[in-house]
């Protein structure tokens, strides 16, 4: 009954998918470019207020400058696939889109809705060689540049180094040592580690990812067929189960409880991205670590806090890092002109105010301009983050792990993009079929091989109904 219920959604998605498409063929204007008028719709998935405000002041700024008019929309990531299909349908979709993920680009580049001439232009412009390689490697298809590559976050290990170093354990860099140390720090009242078990938030989807790409796990094989039962996946399925049950918090974790948990020092381990960085710090005061050696000394666990940006598999040929690029996207009726104005001045001149709203989760993948190299991530390391307190980046954290962060980037790898199927990649983070298994196996509802069988017929049937 489950499977039949979960086909059916993904049947269901299909079908939205082609009506999407049959929409966007009969939509008004066909496609085309707008009369250009100066004006320009901008939505961003920088939709928090703060960032909203941020965003607001770099726009008054590029306005003045080029007399260009932006109405600015913030929109929730969950909402942006609906969103886009109401839009399209009615013909009345913005001109540029920003902060939007991998995954949601290549849902638009499949149902034809972005301008990929001009984002290819504005790489251009700006010049390719001030980009991180493997950012311009993830967006684009085949030579096609999909979108403009703005910025990352990464997913992070991290860990406990006072209580590591008195049970004379190694940083959990391996599946290996990361399960000998859940396990031998499951005492006391303590977890060995806080992992996401939610089967309906993503969050559990990208933190097993985050494994399976350390064993060499595919979404799909070279061939794009889908390969989450091999033995490589059924392997990160069984080392994920053994963490996150057996040494893990009881019940159902999200991303809110894994935080609390680790926060509160009843765990060892976290896998959590990149964005815990300012609360790590104690930052914002809706989210501060509260372990019992934290009420005296807020910044306790910050400084023993060890991070790990790649983890390797006995299956891996080298670690492995898991990651998002979001980018600013051109749609296919853009007033082209306004449109490339903007984001190259987004990508130049307010620039660092772009990333420098949240420098935690923000890693800029434009490096420097031709004439200063390297300008942006030294902007960057000087960031202020926090929400109550501010304080930059290279005053809260060591030198050697901003080296980490900066070269995660450069070391991410994302399941079925390099495979062509970004599609398919979009979609399972609508259906969650991996999360769901997560969800179902670590609850002792199935084997972690059956789990592993049941997310690649979950994602099998999903790759047919985009067909």
């Amino acid at each position: 009954m489950v499977m039949r219920t979960r086909r059916s959604r993904a049947t269901l998605f299909g079908l939205a998918a082609t009506l999407a498409a049959g929409l966007l063929a009969g939509c008004g204007g066909s496609g085309a470019e707008q009369k250009p008028d100066n004006r320009i719709t901008v939505w961003s998935q920088e939709n928090l207020p703060p960032r909203v405000a941020a965003t607001k002041k770099v726009i008054s700024r590029f306005e003045r400058e080029s007399g260009v008019k932006v109405d600015l929309v913030g929109v929730d990531e969950a909402q942006l696939p609906q969103l886009i299909m109401s839009a399209a349908a009615a013909g009345k979709l913005p001109d540029v889109i920003g902060a939007v993920p991998m995954g949601q680009i290549w849902q638009m580049y499949g149902n034809g809705l972005l301008n990929t001439k001009v984002a290819d232009e504005i790489v251009k412009d700006l010049d390719p060689g001030t980009f991180n390689a493997n950012a311009l490697s993830l967006t684009q298809d085949h030579g096609a540049r999909l979108a403009v590559p703005s910025d990352a976050w990464l997913q992070l290990l991290v860990y406990r180094k006072d209580l590591f170093a008195e049970a004379g354990l190694q940083a959990p860099n391996s599946y290996r040592s990361a399960l000998k140390a859940a396990a031998a720090l499951d005492k006391d009242g303590r977890d060995g580690i806080s992992l996401a078990t939610d089967p309906s938030d993503v969050f559990t989807q990208q933190s097993f990812e985050d494994l399976a790409l350390a064993n060499n796990c595919q979404l799909v094989d070279d061939k794009g067929e889908p390969a989450l039962d091999s033995p490589a996946c059924r392997a990160a399925f069984t080392a994920y189960d053994d963490l996150a049950r057996k040494h893990g918090a009881p019940g159902t974790q999200s991303v809110d409880t894994t935080r609390a948990t680790y926060f509160s020092g009843k765990s060892s381990m976290m896998v959590w991205s990149g964005f815990l960085l300012d609360e790590l710090a104690g930052l914002r005061s809706d989210a501060l670590p509260s372990c019992p050696e934290c009420r005296k000394d807020p910044k306790f666990l910050a400084r023993n806090t060890g991070v790990v940006t790649s983890l390797q598999g006995p299956d891996g040929k080298e670690p492995a890092q898991f990651g998002e690029i979001t980018s600013w996207a051109v749609t296919r009726t853009a007033e082209t002109g306004a449109s490339r104005k903007f984001i190259e001045y987004m990508m130049g001149k307010g620039y660092k105010d772009w990333f420098g709203m949240a420098p935690e989760g923000k890693i800029p993948v434009r490096t420097g301009t031709p004439q200063a190299p390297g300008s942006f991530q030294q902007a960057w390391r000087a960031g202020v983050m926090g929400v109550d307190h501010r304080e930059s980046l290279q005053k809260a954290y060591p030198p050697v792990l901003l080296d980490q962060l900066v070269k995660g980037v450069s070391d991410m790898k994302r399941w079925g993009l390099t495979q062509g199927q970004g599609a398919l990649v979009g979609a399972t983070n609508g259906e969650l079929p991996v999360a769901k298994a997560i969800g179902a196996m670590t609850s002792g509802q199935l084997s972690p091989d059956e789990a592993a069988k049941e997310a690649n017929d979950e994602v099998s049937a999903l790759q047919k109904s985009l067909q």
